[in-house]
């Protein structure tokens, strides 16, 4: 709170704080939402991590200037006390993660095809030449991959550590797994662009059934498109409902406005759930809304699972 204060007393100093109110959102980042005694909001931001802060700050102003995706404008980035902060707008909407499930299933399904073609703008103007993290240099000013040329053996290396991530409760699925994922006839060099891992409903917000912004573009990938679609539609067509299928057409319909639909792979869509299936702190995730919790849980993973091992 006093680091948040001190933030804005430095970009804003003719402006009188009325309340700091700080927010779950962000992996490494702090995050608080700043209201000032006019009325205005913004939204205010530090880490240690300053490399990682310049990274996702720069991709998402690029995805806001060059697609129609919304993503929050920003207003001032610095470092105070040796930390590294951003301040964006605050966007009006309510948690998409929260509201999905009491929409009705034609704006669910809008909301689906909204996704998709999302998905497809950021493809389109995110390219790389090479898989694995994406990183800021300011030298160069531009995007580089640090990873490998070969596709199919990042995937691999990629997908098996998610497999080493499951608890025991996956332990019946481990091998199998492990065997798709060394013997998929994977391509060693598709096109590279932009995977968004954590493009998902929860970092979103609504308003009115429509999607107002679009945030969390922290620690951003390079990969193939197929990987990321399987991802996205995994955290977007199946993550709340029963019947998923509807829903992945939506998605699909969504994309294709944009580009043609890549190959997506059963590896593909099995990698997608083992890293939803537990979160950066070995905790099993909570699908659903109302979210599903232990036992549950660990079903929901394990159907879908199934269901893809089965094909």
């Amino acid at each position: 709170m006093d680091a948040v204060r001190a933030i804005v007393a430095q970009e804003f100093p003719d402006r009188e704080v009325a309340s700091v109110t700080p927010t779950t959102r962000g992996n490494q980042k702090e995050t608080a939402i700043v209201r000032f005694t006019d009325g205005a909001t913004v939204v205010v931001q530090h880490t240690d991590d300053s490399d990682a802060l310049d990274t996702e700050s720069v991709l998402a102003q690029r995805i806001r200037a060059e697609t129609s995706v919304p993503v929050p404008r920003q207003l001032a980035q610095g470092t105070l006390d040796a930390r590294a902060y951003v301040v964006v707008e605050h966007t009006d909407g309510a948690d998409l993660h929260e509201r999905f499930t009491g929409f009705a299933v034609a704006r669910q399904q809008t909301l689906a095809a909204t996704f998709g073609r999302y998905l497809a703008e950021v493809h389109e103007v995110c390219s790389f030449d090479a898989f694995g993290d994406v990183v800021w240099d300011s030298e160069t000013a531009d995007f580089r991959v640090t990873g490998l040329d070969n596709w199919a053996s990042w995937f691999r290396v990629y997908a098996l550590a998610g497999v080493d991530t499951l608890p025991a409760a996956f332990d019946d699925f481990r091998e199998r797994l492990r065997d798709v994922f060394v013997h998929a006839a994977i391509p060693e060099s598709p096109a590279s662009c932009l995977y968004p891992w954590d493009f998902r409903p929860g970092n979103a917000l609504v308003q009115d059934g429509t999607v107002t912004a679009l945030i969390d573009w922290g620690d951003p990938l390079a990969g193939a498109p197929g990987l990321s679609v399987a991802k996205a539609e995994h955290l977007v067509c199946d993550w709340y409902v029963k019947s998923s299928e509807p829903f992945r057409t939506a998605f699909r319909r969504g994309y294709e406005t944009v580009r043609p639909y890549p190959a997506v792979d059963a590896a593909y869509r099995l990698a997608a759930i083992v890293h939803s299936a537990v979160d950066s702190r070995g905790d099993v995730t909570r699908p659903g809304f109302p979210e599903r919790t232990g036992v549950d849980a660990v079903s929901f993973h394990r159907a879908r699972l199934a269901a893809v091992l089965s094909e």
